[in-house]
């Protein structure tokens, strides 16, 4: 759901809109009129209302109170496609503060109100003629949730502290349907992640009260009540339960039997904080589902819910469309699936799709983190794919997953595809070309392949077509010498071309790379006492300036040190006595090398180990 912040006080402790209304059936018209008199928070709730009017073909609007919407044989059952429960303490505090004020100054005007926003109803699909009447909260579900957790919590206050009928009064007013089947007990009935938390609430269970985020509301408001009660007062918390269910006021939406939920809901939340595109294509997913819901939902989405985070999730929808088309944005998720998914007819359809989904989630899971993929291999060039820190790689390993998958591939070839694409990387990185054209190049490498090939093979010839510098033996031969590799790409990615070198050796004890920085030999900015060093060694017709630039951020000038702050800008013969004792071979090598003292061995150092094109 959008945020749905309570109502606040005004500047210097004066409540806002605190009104006593003779006619309780309101137009949605009175409601911008109001709006001059309260703060932005209030009049986007009430433009809300206002929308709502315009989406839904016939509607029933009027200021109601907590009380008018609870009693009775009710439940109002908040959908599938809603947000779980997601109030943080800082809207607890600003709802409880609001209801303190509103109870103190409900004692000299007791018909006091204060108006804390808008609910939006739906008749549910699976209303009879008789019994409780059921209602889809299509706006107002966090407000809705959080002012029944408020109500567990004075009930079970004033049950300890009072009297144990007050457990049965306020279960029975305002929290339960009486005698009425389970599914039917529950006034409010949340969404089916928060479902067991609420229900530990309402029933004062052992489990009320934890971590999630239905628990830290139910601790803070018992928390707050304890702070509040005077043992001198017997009515102080009375007030503030009457304040609760009698002066908190909201405007009541109801829409009429036949209207579109999932329609009003998607329209009210491009009005306001919208929801991600992620929340959007679930939400529109289970309106596509009237009667497989609630099995789809506990067989299928929730352990997809559980295995990828919320991001994660959109990032899932995204790499989905993407394989189908390139030119798809990160903007266009909802709008892509929807238009895909409209074209399907039947729930067996939509329930399909969903299994999909779960199965790519899987897929993707193991992408992002590695150590769920059970193929060595595999597992090791995905890691290092990921340390290179290209996402625009995930639309094509999630297409080598699931040819795996299908059957289609197999996990050697899948390594060697990824072996390639990693080679992609580094030559690039190694001629100065680590940047150009390389979101276009990735993205589309999966609708352009040849799927008749073997993946690995295609994806090599695919790389290797064009102009997409996947560089050769030679051009890498011809480019070490002479580019400065060190200004090219990330840095973790030129650190990570030193630490692969260095693994290439093979080093039967082997450092632990990562607490390793990158060194210059010749110092970045030259000194006299390196230039004295290399003037020897220049040329007629060279320059100093010129020939030191030339090399100074080339890879042959570059290597791994544990010293770095000690070598720094030190004198040649001092370097060279330190790196040629490193454990890092490729460091004693590149001592070794420099032992000859000539800088036309820069470039040399790294002795052709490179990933195969």
């Amino acid at each position: 759901m959008a945020l749905e912040l309570p109502g606040a006080v005004r500047s210097g402790g004066q409540p806002k809109d605190r009104r006593e209304h003779p006619d309780r059936h309101i137009s949605v018209r009175i409601s911008q009129e109001a709006t001059t008199r309260r703060d932005e928070a209030d009049a986007r709730s009430l433009e809300r209302v206002d929308h709502a009017r315009k989406v839904i073909s016939v509607v029933a609007a009027r200021e109601t109170t907590l009380q008018e919407l609870l009693e009775g044989s009710k439940q109002y059952q908040v959908p599938l496609y809603q947000r779980t429960y997601s109030w943080t303490k800082t809207q607890l505090a600003r709802l409880w503060d609001d209801v303190r004020q509103l109870a103190e100054d409900r004692v000299e005007r007791p018909g006091l109100t204060h108006f804390i926003g808008s609910l939006v109803l739906a008749p549910s699909p699976s209303n009879g003629p008789a019994g409780v009447a059921e209602y889809l909260v299509v706006d107002g579900q966090q407000r809705l949730t959080t002012l029944s957790i408020l109500l567990c919590a004075i009930r079970d206050h004033r049950a300890r502290t009072e009297s144990p009928e007050h457990r049965e009064r306020i279960d029975q007013q305002y929290l339960i349907n009486r005698w009425k089947p389970d599914q039917q007990r529950l006034k409010l009935l949340p969404t089916q992640a928060d479902r067991d938390a609420y229900r530990a609430c309402v029933d004062a269970t052992t489990h009320a009260g934890g971590s999630d985020p239905i628990g830290v509301a139910y601790r803070f408001f018992s928390a707050r009540l304890l702070e509040v009660d005077d043992p001198d007062d017997p009515a102080d918390i009375e007030r503030i339960e009457d304040a609760v269910i009698a002066g908190l006021s909201l405007v009541s939406v109801t829409a009429q039997q036949g209207d579109n939920a999932h329609r009003i809901f998607e329209s009210l939340n491009n009005t306001g904080l919208r929801l991600t595109q992620g929340d959007l294509l679930r939400n529109y997913l289970f309106m596509r589902l009237p009667t497989r819901a609630d099995a789809v939902y506990h067989s299928l989405w929730l352990p997809l819910q559980q295995t990828l985070r919320p991001a994660d999730l959109e990032l899932l929808f995204w790499l989905d469309l993407v394989q189908r088309d390139a030119r798809t944005k990160q903007t266009e998720i909802y709008a892509g699936q929807q238009a895909r998914l409209d074209r399907l007819e039947t729930e067996q359809e939509i329930e399909g799709e969903v299994a999909r989904f779960a199965e790519l989630g899987a897929l993707l899971a193991a992408i992002l983190d590695p150590s769920l993929e059970s193929d060595h291999h595999v597992r090791r060039h995905l890691q290092r794919l990921n340390n290179w820190g290209t996402t625009t790689v995930y639309p094509l390993l999630l297409h080598l997953f699931e040819r795996r998958a299908r059957g289609t591939a197999t996990s050697e070839q899948i390594a060697t595809a990824m072996l390639y694409v990693e080679s992609f990387f580094v030559r690039r990185l190694l001629i100065g070309r680590a940047t150009a054209n390389i979101n276009r190049i990735l993205l589309s490498v999966v609708t352009e392949i040849d799927e008749v090939q073997p993946v690995d093979e295609a994806v090599r010839a695919y790389l290797s077509a064009g102009r997409k510098y996947y560089a050769t033996d030679d051009e890498i031969r011809a480019s070490v010498p002479v580019v400065p590799f060190y200004l090219n790409g990330r840095p973790q990615q030129r650190a990570l071309v030193l630490q692969w070198l260095e693994e290439s050796y093979g080093s039967k004890e082997p450092v632990d790379l990562k607490t390793l920085t990158v060194e210059h030999v010749l110092p970045q900015t030259a000194t006299p006492a390196w230039e004295a060093e290399l003037q020897p060694d220049l040329g007629p017709e060279e320059n100093l300036d010129e020939v030191y630039e030339s090399l100074v951020h080339t890879l042959g000038n570059l290597t791994l040190t544990g010293y770095n702050t000690e070598l720094s800008n030190g004198e040649f013969a001092m370097k060279r006595a330190k790196l040629a004792s490193s454990e890092v071979i490729s460091t004693r090598r590149g001592a070794a090398v420099a032992a000859t003292r000539t800088i036309r061995m820069i470039g040399t150092v790294h002795d052709g180990r490179w990933v195969p094109r």
